[in-house]
């Protein structure tokens, strides 16, 4: 997956320049002239929002695969007041600046998928993807999200992650290489094109693979989660400080890496399996974030899309100093 690209919108005159980015973006990846369009107007509401509502915020644009194609995705983050009647905020004609009241409702008609959390005084998070192929019907059992950041004054994020999916099985790695910057970007893609040359392996066999393919670089961080949908079984194994968490039901677990960095030395790579209940979380995510967040100052957060789980972590753990990466996945057991 490509970085995301950050917008800050703080000014209303900032508007227009997150719309002509996303417009670039949209014509670099031959999106049609009404798919285009589609993305002006979500892009304006959303950073029309951002400086009427809650003073300033970020918009997070990159294009995507999912199970249904390609989509070009938006996610709106702010710290601002929050929306204290959501179900009301999303009926056209409601407004609570003055306005016609047609952005949340504007955004959610043009959006082909769509979802919001917001808390009072705490800030709001919407997320809108618009796929270049007609999304199916049939509700799909793994749903992701994502943010992956580079550091300030960076181009390139020293951090990769890569989802390989197969029937009843799911894969998911991040990398996170040493420092930050075009170095540690390239040991990160020497790991992501390790991965997809043994995605299929158990997550040990995969680090190995990595170890040996990132020999001459600076290393990297490295974890790698395989999931068994029919078992309900996830297997884990990792080096570094990439942080694990499995959350089912009221059960969160944290997940077992041991010290080393792949590619450069560590001692031994060891695989870890766990059990776990139907509609389960995992997220992974590279010490660009804090480890100690929780679910619990978030009211029905685990119940929303996964690339909103991920924009709330970023946005409120992020230590700002680093490449950061947060990766969200969600599933139902498929048991036979």
């Amino acid at each position: 997956m490509p970085t995301q690209i950050v917008i800050p919108v703080a000014d209303i005159s900032q508007v227009g320049e997150a719309r002509r980015i996303v417009a670039r973006l949209s014509s670099d990846a031959q999106y049609s002239e009404t798919l285009k369009g589609r993305l002006a107007i979500i892009t304006t509401e959303l950073a029309t929002n951002l400086v009427r509502h809650a003073g300033q915020g970020k918009l997070l644009a990159q294009v995507i695969e999912t199970a249904s194609g390609s989509a070009f995705e938006l996610i709106s983050l702010d710290q601002g007041r929050g929306i204290a009647h959501l179900d009301k905020a999303l009926m056209d004609g409601y407004s609570t600046g003055g306005t016609a009241g047609q952005g949340l409702g504007a955004i959610r008609r043009q959006s082909d998928e769509f979802d919001i959390y917001s808390q009072v005084d705490h800030g709001t998070i919407v997320l809108s993807r618009v796929s270049r192929e007609p999304v199916a019907s049939t509700p799909n059992s793994l749903v992701w999200g994502a943010v992956s950041i580079p550091a300030p004054h960076e181009t390139e994020c020293g951090d990769c992650w890569r989802l390989a999916t197969g029937d009843g099985w799911f894969s998911l790695m991040i990398a996170d290489g040493l420092g930050h910057g075009p170095l540690a970007a390239e040991a990160a893609d020497k790991a992501a094109e390790a991965f997809l040359e043994t995605r299929q392996a158990a997550p040990s066999a995969i680090v190995q693979a990595a170890h040996s393919a990132l020999c001459g670089t600076r290393g990297a961080a490295l974890a790698v989660a395989r999931c068994d949908t029919h078992q309900s079984k996830l297997k884990y194994a990792g080096v570094g400080n990439i942080s694990g968490t499995l959350v089912s039901g009221a059960d969160r677990r944290g997940l077992t890496s041991h010290n080393g960095i792949v590619g450069v030395q560590f001692h031994k790579v060891q695989e870890f399996e766990y059990s776990y209940g139907d509609r389960a979380i995992l997220v992974m995510h590279s010490d660009g974030l804090q480890g100690r967040w929780t679910f619990e100052k978030y009211p029905g957060l685990m119940q929303r899309h996964p690339a909103i789980i991920a924009g709330v972590l970023y946005r409120d753990f992020q230590r700002g100093r680093d490449d950061a990466t947060v990766v969200v996945v969600r599933w139902s057991s498929l048991k036979v």
